[in-house]
């Protein structure tokens, strides 16, 4: 039985040339440029029982998204006294972290092929660096770390797009040609920006978002691997292909037509970039 299948409807398909050493690239298919991962049933198995957790600590029904809510809270002390309550129920979460099967194979392989790793979440900070310090601390850093203090979180593209920016993908590099060295504009911090869109971290890139004559960021070169439809839906809207990491609870979404592949083990991915990545036809 096959461990990840391609999502087909009609049309067009999400293509990048192969990656293994010996292959010549034909036709006009784009490189790989890099790969953007959701941390939570993505990078470690999911612990979704956080999120009833989290609901009934501010007592709101299921169909409310988390972050929503307190972003709507009227005052900035409530704001800040719900998002310590979501934070307390991840920090307790995070010691029962447990790493993904294929984690650290699909990390070195990208490590060998010189894939830039980043990473959009809608964790904070805390249980993001436990997991890479915990299980992968022998493998190249990811950046940039985009984690929920990014404003607008996913389903919103912007985070994507702010990586993508960060690796020197712009839609304006992209419309002169250009192929950006990717490992020498890497973003080396974290960015937070707070509802404001006032920059709040100590090491922020060039171009970000808060710079209105800022460069498109160009997400077409990318994949943004998740296991949520908010992950499949900020990589869709991104210009990214996108992958599916399915388990009992989501696999409905293989279906969807943001999803353009899905798989069952994170290490599943390197045979699929080693022949050439083929997404759904949309």
């Amino acid at each position: 039985m096959y461990r990840f299948m391609s999502v087909m409807a009609s049309r067009s398909r999400r293509q990048f040339a192969p990656l293994k050493a010996e292959s010549i690239a034909s036709g006009n298919l784009p490189r790989l440029k890099g790969v953007v991962f959701d941390v939570d049933g993505t990078l470690c198995r999911p612990q979704n029982y956080m999120f009833g957790e989290m609901r009934a600590a501010l007592d709101i029904p299921k169909q409310i998204d988390i972050l929503e809510h307190v972003y709507a809270l009227p005052t900035a002390e409530a704001r800040e006294e719900a998002m310590e309550s979501i934070r307390h129920i991840e920090r307790t979460a995070m010691a029962h972290q447990e790493p993904q099967p294929g984690l650290v194979e699909l990390m070195t392989y990208l490590d060998s092929r010189d894939i830039p790793k980043g990473i959009c979440t809608r964790n904070f900070d805390a249980p993001v660096d436990h997991l890479l310090s915990k299980f992968l601390s022998e493998v190249k850093t990811f950046h940039p770390i985009v984690t929920r203090e990014f404003r607008p979180p996913k389903p919103h593209p912007a985070g994507i797009l702010h990586i993508a920016r960060s690796w020197g993908l712009t839609s304006e590099s992209a419309e002169r040609g250009d192929r950006a060295d990717t490992a020498s504009s890497l973003d080396r911090g974290r960015i937070y920006i707070d509802a404001q869109g006032d920059k709040r971290s100590e090491e922020v890139v060039s171009g970000d978002r808060g710079n209105p004559d800022a460069a498109q960021g160009d997400a077409s070169g990318l994949i943004m691997v998740g296991d949520s439809i908010d992950d499949m839906t900020a990589g869709r809207r991104s210009g990214a292909a996108t992958v599916l990491l399915v388990n009992p609870a989501n696999e409905h979404l293989a279906q969807h037509e943001h999803t353009d592949l899905a798989v069952t083990r994170l290490d599943d991915l390197i045979q699929i970039l080693e022949e050439g990545f083929q997404g759904r036809e949309v």
